[in-house]
């Protein structure tokens, strides 16, 4: 069994940076870190020059990649076409994720994500569900006609999905779903996020009681935090049990306003990164359609012919040196947004999102400037893919 040593400036692990340190990988998962001055002397060392060595990003909210897009297509073969564009981009576990369409295509969608699970696709982890029990108040680039409340049908379609998948995430509007049907679906094992809400600072509280953790690209789509109503803005950055998400592109959040919810998050839940890529991740194409609506590529913005923001034109790599640039986050903090802290979210941590003896070897190497060189799955190399 051969084993290989990759160096560069420094590893992290998923919770510490580790300078003067390698990462030691075997038969596809790892064996060790160790200090430079302990490097075992029967390894294949492979140096990867300046920068640092990470577990592959973690990313909760894809919906398409490589051209593919879910919605338009919810098919294994789509599946497998979005998780092979966004390994070039650093990110070894997603979840997929279909945005409100029909119920057919709902469930066309979880089949495919459970035949992916079953065959070993790798990168797919499981699941996210972003509606169609939203606010029609706050639908963004959703499909208001396709907007709907949560029946019984939905509610045990959405449980015995969760009893299929490894990790199952449903994106809804509090304002839309009752306390109880949050805490069955918690019940069932799905992680409950909070999102294309319009509901006030109670209404999320109850739902954060009920069971919800997570919120859907904070600030993006949902009640704004008020002088008087906090809002579910107030509710994610205030309630120590809702992780938020964060799209880290500069465009849907200003970096001013990122830093500040960073300083104001309460724990121990905690912010993380999310793409919330569309089908032109990985791929140079200059828009797609959704739901027989055109989406246009410009400018690093994805956008609806009103200019309503569709997704983001973002891969993980780009949003960390948006926090290490502008925000200055320190680089261990940021890392930790995209790896560790998003696979805690789905409660799989550490098996995601950390690079520890007998885990999977799924790592990528970032060079000084923080630009992705290459990605490693289950000690493989993927080539870095070009964004755009």
């Amino acid at each position: 069994m051969e084993r290989k040593v990759y160096r560069a400036d420094a590893v992290f692990d998923g919770a510490r940076m580790l300078p003067g340190h390698a990462l030691v990988v075997a038969d596809g998962h790892v064996d060790s870190i160790v200090a430079l001055a302990d490097l075992p002397r029967d390894a294949r060392a492979v140096a990867l020059g300046a920068g640092t060595i990470a577990p592959g990003f973690v990313d909760l909210q894809v919906n398409g990649g490589g051209g593919a897009l879910l919605n338009d297509d919810p098919s294994l073969a789509s599946l497998q076409t979005i998780a092979r564009a966004h390994a070039g981009l650093g990110t070894t576990a997603l979840l997929p994720t279909l945005i409100t369409d029909t119920p057919v295509r709902t469930a066309a969608a979880i089949d495919s994500a459970c035949a992916a699970i079953r065959q070993g696709v790798p990168g797919i982890a499981g699941l996210h569900l972003e509606g169609p029990h939203l606010s029609v108040a706050r639908k963004g680039a959703h499909d208001p006609a396709l907007i709907r409340p949560m029946e019984d049908a939905d509610l045990e379609m959405l449980c015995a999905a969760a009893a299929r998948l490894p990790s199952l995430m449903v994106t809804v509007a509090p304002e839309t779903v009752s306390p109880e049907q949050i805490s069955a679906l918690v019940a069932a094992g799905v992680t409950v996020s909070l999102g294309h809400s319009d509901a006030n600072y109670a209404t999320c509280a109850s739902a954060a009681t009920a069971g919800a953790t997570c919120v859907t690209h904070l600030f993006n789509a949902m009640s704004q935090m008020g002088n008087r109503e906090p809002g579910l803005v107030g509710a994610a950055l205030g309630l120590g049990g809702l992780n938020a998400g964060l799209i880290a592109d500069g465009i849907h959040v200003h970096p001013v306003t990122m830093a500040n919810a960073l300083r104001a998050k309460q724990g121990p839940a905690e912010a993380f990164l999310v793409s919330d890529a569309m089908a032109t991740a990985g791929s140079d194409i200059d828009g797609f359609a959704l739901n027989g609506r055109w989406i246009e590529r410009r400018d690093g913005r994805l956008t609806l012919a009103d200019g309503t923001l569709a997704g983001a034109d973002l891969d993980l790599a780009r949003a960390l040196r948006v926090l290490t640039g502008p925000m200055a986050v320190p680089l261990a903090d940021a890392l930790i947004m995209a790896t560790s802290a998003p696979a805690r979210v789905i409660r799989r941590h550490p098996e995601l999102g950390r690079l520890q003896p007998r885990g999977q070897a799924d790592f990528v190497h970032l060079d000084a400037g923080l630009n992705l060189t290459a990605t490693w799955i289950a000690g493989q190399r993927v080539p870095a893919r070009h964004q755009g």
